[in-house]
């Protein structure tokens, strides 16, 4: 999209435009990305939308196209939701003094009157694809003195400016659809001066896809509109026309789009939607319909006759709508064609189907796009030879997880029907179902879709949303950016999350709002809640459960507090969209490392087992709380069924019936006090005198922290007292009276630790009873002194870095290391711009990350990279990168060597794929590990340098002690 603004407020981006916004008191929702052009106040020599007891007229020809006719009337509307007042619509050329003009290039004789009399020029839109000119003309028309000018080249162009306005007085796209408020003003003014032109979007067909709409989005709709009919489509046509998209595949589960109702498709055509179908349902018929009409088996081979009839039919009845036409065949009910069916077949199907189309040619159906989507299988079949004619769209999939598995060639860029992607923020299958929450940072949305632009796939991007809520954010984004990519990159994705926020809610609290949203988003994006299991995160190792524990109440705390300062009507919307997904995801991470540590607590024997297992079942009835407050409480129980869809306790890839609560462990305490003492990092614990318990080593660099705990296996309190043998050691306590935990902190007085290697013990007693040892060693080497130290150092084995936090960087033929703030799953994210940069292999010189570190011993290390699970997306080469320590040659490393089926399935499971090299070191000390570009679409989140064997855990050991920071 190309944006030209010829007003006094020229194109502004960044913080100091949203600064400047808010020192102007914007008002709460404006188109994101786009300079704001309307103000809530009066502004001398600008166009008055309204003032407080008058608006401007609004004129649309009646010979326009319904869908714009339509579309003014919601611009009446919204001026209506937010001043209070309801402009005039007319069709009539007799215009008061001030008016807004409506109307599309070559079916407007306003606007063409305005063209011909030279009032604006229309050379940047005419003749293109869904553009727009909105314009502040003087005089334009007799006895008027001045207008607002909203010209389309086409039906949409002219539709998108509409709602431009809308949006710019106030009233967001998801005002229907996610509660959000309209802020009432009495003023509205569009600034002097103003001329702004929407080009051409990047994308061409921008859309969603309802699917996997049960059980959710179907009990909705089935109790709100009484099935999938034109009451229910409309909602979903306005949606998308209000947030610029054009494109949409029905819902079609156990509903056929067309058949259900015959207004779904006229009144999509008449709003200005494309519609398609799904990757598997081609000729415009669906699924459902071949289910009551279809005879015989689906199978060209031996019921070609009957299916040509079926399709034929498809084409007849959608002949005069605008669509895309699907072409090709899976297997019936989206599986794989049967393994005997041969590439000579599947070529004869599309030949087939397109001579049908020949046959039955409107001037719709000779511009409707013909789509071959290369959908799992269908990939294979293309990569084994079979080909369709050039002007078809070659529909290329992601793996369902977010990972693009192919993007065009030059060779392939050069066809007539181009390219596009069809993309999953929701899924069913293998290796699991996910379709509750939203699971994607947008950060991973730009990374995979700024590929598919910069490879040209830009013909058509399709979206499976699932229920569409509570899919808004991401959908949203996803829509934006085929718009408009050029706007967005990996440094400003924080400031689109800002936008939105205060797009909805005002700019008061945006900033702590977006936070919450990005935050979530990166959580969940760790691993979906459908496949959380009560050891995902380890309740040993790093602490990291208890880590991960109070990251997300940290989250729910800071979220439940702002709530409680948002306006009452505020509230519905920011439940939708920030409060309930954020708290629900919480709750079920929560619950499940609670059923974690509860088995943990068993297996250690401790009397508080049984107080986890019912903080467990709390957190059960909590999710059932927010879940019925979801259906029923919000927005008087507009949403009910919403959120019916099952999400604890999957035990294998599809949905269980319903929710099942982790299974807990209970203990039977002994009879009287007894305690036992537990480790930080180690799984068992020691209850008497014969045993020794080990705590990690503690070390001059990290200087950690660690805690014990002491604990009765009992069911009577007790005292004890602690002491250490060493001065050194340092106990939060002395003593304690303990019922059923007590925790205590152990540090190390650095200044007292003797050089070298150090022991000591900590002696736990409980009073009248027995005695507990607790070994402790501390690691004070004599070099690098700490305050010495130049980049990372090796601790317990290993040298745990965050990608972005290199010592250095290099480039090389343009080709350079860009940090993707907030993507993974702990800090952020390094790739290589431009992404299309051809391959390079060593020794020619190639764009590294560099890491200074200090290791202790020589020898043989593993280099663990962890990546994104990207996929090789160009045909014919991997995902590779190239290692080395200091000097050493680069060793060449192919993320996707081992790329099974079960290699895949873990990578996309844990969100990462780690890869493993072994490089050599001669001796200790300094050494500079550098990562290599090789390939594109390399996503580097963490590096771990390893000897020996590491606790495992599923975020890995946290960042190592380091004094470097990447330099920018």
């Amino acid at each position: 999209m190309n944006s030209t603004y010829d007003c006094p407020t020229a194109r502004r981006s960044g913080a100091l435009y949203t600064a400047l916004l808010l020192l102007a008191g914007a008002s709460s929702a404006f188109a994101l990305g786009q300079t704001q052009y309307v103000q809530m106040k009066a502004v001398p020599g600008g166009f008055a939308i309204a003032q407080p007891k008058s608006t401007a007229t609004i004129y649309v020809d009646a010979q326009d196209l319904w869908g714009v006719q339509r579309a003014a009337g919601d611009l009446q509307a919204d001026v209506h939701r937010v001043t209070g007042l309801t402009p005039r619509l007319t069709h009539s050329s007799q215009l008061p003094a001030h008016a807004i003009l409506i109307g599309t290039i070559g079916q407007s004789a306003v606007i063409d009157r305005l063209i011909a009399e030279k009032k604006i020029d229309v050379s940047a839109i005419r003749g293109q694809w869904e553009s727009t000119l909105i314009q502040i003309v003087q005089n334009p028309l007799p006895g008027v003195q001045s207008a607002l000018v909203i010209a389309g080249s086409d039906k949409r162009g002219t539709i998108y400016g509409i709602y431009d306005i809308s949006e710019e007085i106030g009233v967001s796209p998801w005002y229907w659809w996610a509660d959000v408020p309209v802020q009432h003003h009495s003023t509205l003014f569009v600034q002097p001066g103003t001329r702004i032109v929407y080009g051409a979007p990047a994308v061409k067909y921008r859309g969603i896809f309802l699917n996997d709409e049960a059980p959710s989005l179907t009990n909705w709709v089935n109790a709100k509109y009484g099935g999938f009919n034109h009451l229910f489509y409309t909602k979903v046509f306005e949606l998308l026309l209000r947030l610029r998209a054009n494109y949409l595949w029905p819902a079609m589960w156990n509903s056929a789009f067309n058949e259900d109702d015959p207004l779904n498709p006229k009144l999509a055509n008449d709003y200005g939607i494309v519609m398609g179908t799904s990757h598997h349902e081609p000729m415009l018929r669906s699924q459902q319909e071949w289910k009551r009409h279809g005879k015989g088996p689906w199978n060209y081979a031996t019921n070609a006759e009957e299916l040509n009839d079926f399709w034929t039919k498809g084409i007849v009845r959608n002949g005069n709508y605008e669509s895309t036409i699907t072409v090709g065949m899976r297997g019936d009910g989206d599986k794989p064609m049967a393994a005997t069916d041969d590439i000579s077949l599947l070529e004869k199907i599309v030949a087939d189907q397109r001579q049908i189309i020949a046959s039955h040619r409107t001037p719709t159906i000779a511009s409707d796009p013909q789509v071959w989507a290369l959908y799992k299988e269908v990939q294979g079949y293309y990569e084994k030879g079979m080909r369709v004619p050039e002007d078809v769209t070659l529909l290329w999939s992601d793996d369902n997880w977010g990972n693009i598995r192919r993007l065009p060639t030059p060779e392939e860029r050069k066809r007539s029907g181009g390219a596009g992607v069809y993309y999953h923020v929701d899924y069913v299958g293998d290796p699991r179902s996910y379709k509750w929450l939203n699971t994607y940072s947008i950060t991973k949305i730009w990374e995979q879709m700024h590929l598919a632009w910069q490879y040209d796939a830009t013909r058509i991007w399709i979206l499976n949303v699932g229920d569409l809520k509570p899919m808004e954010f991401p959908m949203e984004f996803f829509l934006t950016y085929a718009r408009n990519p050029e706007r967005w990159n990996q440094s400003n994705l924080q400031q689109y999350t800002q936008m939105w926020a205060t797009r909805e809610f005002g700019p008061e609290h945006a900033a702590e709002i977006a936070d919450l949203i990005s935050t979530y988003t990166q959580y969940n994006a760790r691993r979906k809640p459908e496949q959380l299991a009560p050891d995902t995160f380890s309740p040993v190792h790093y602490d990291e459960a208890s880590r991960v524990y109070a990251e997300w109440q940290s989250l729910t705390d800071r979220a439940e507090k702002l709530e409680s300062k948002l306006p009452a009507d505020q509230r519905d919307a920011y439940f939708e969209l920030v409060l309930y997904p954020a708290k629900a995801s919480a709750i079920v991470n929560e619950l499940y490392i609670l059923a974690g540590k509860n088995h943990l607590y068993a297996a250690q024997g401790r009397a508080s087992t049984n107080d986890l297992a019912q903080q467990a079942r709390a957190l059960f009835a909590q999710d059932e709380a927010m879940t019925n407050a979801y259906n029923h409480t919000l927005a008087h129980g507009k949403w009910d069924h919403m959120m019916d869809q099952t999400h604890i306790g999957y035990t294998f890839w599809n949905e269980p019936p319903l929710n099942a609560m982790p299974g807990v462990q209970w203990v039977q305490p002994d009879s009287g006090a007894h305690m036992a003492v537990a480790a930080e990092d180690v799984p068992f614990a020691v209850g008497n005198a014969y045993e020794t318990l080990r705590m990690l080593p503690f070390d001059a660099y990290n200087q950690q922290t660690q805690w014990l705990d002491v604990f009765n296996r009992g069911d009577k309190p007790f005292t004890y007292t602690a002491s250490a043998d060493q001065p050194w050691i340092v106990l939060s306590a002395a003593h304690g009276a303990v019922d059923k935990d007590q925790r205590l902190q152990v540090q190390m007085d650095w200044s007292q630790v003797p050089v070298g290697e150090a022991n000591g013990t900590i002696t736990f007693t409980q009073t009248g009873g027995t005695s507990v040892h607790v070994r402790v060693q501390a690691l004070h080497p004599a070099a690098p002194a700490r305050d010495a130290l130049d980049g990372f150092v090796e601790a317990r084995n290993y040298v745990s870095i965050e990608a972005a936090h290199t010592t250095a960087t290099t480039t090389a033929n343009d080709v350079r290391w860009v940090n993707i703030p907030g993507y993974g799953e702990t800090l952020s994210a390094m790739t290589t711009l431009p992404v299309t940069a051809a391959s390079v292999l060593p020794p020619q010189p190639s764009a590294s990350l560099q890491y200074k570190m200090y290791l202790f011993t020589g020898g043989d290390y593993q280099v663990q990279a962890i990546l994104a699970p990207t996929l090789n997306f160009v045909p014919g080469r991997g995902l590779r990168y190239a290692i080395s320590f200091d000097d050493q040659p680069p060793q060449i490393v192919d993320a996707l060597a081992h790329n099974s089926d079960a290699d895949w399935a873990k990578a996309v499971s844990d969100g990462v794929r780690k890869v493993t090299a072994t490089l050599n070191v001669q001796q200790p000390g300094y050494h500079t590990l550098k990562f290599w570009r090789i390939d594109p679409g390399v996503v580097l989140e963490k590096l771990v340098v390893s000897q020996g064997r590491i606790p495992e855990s599923y975020l890995g050991p946290p960042e190592s002690y380091h004094t470097m920071h990447m330099k920018d």
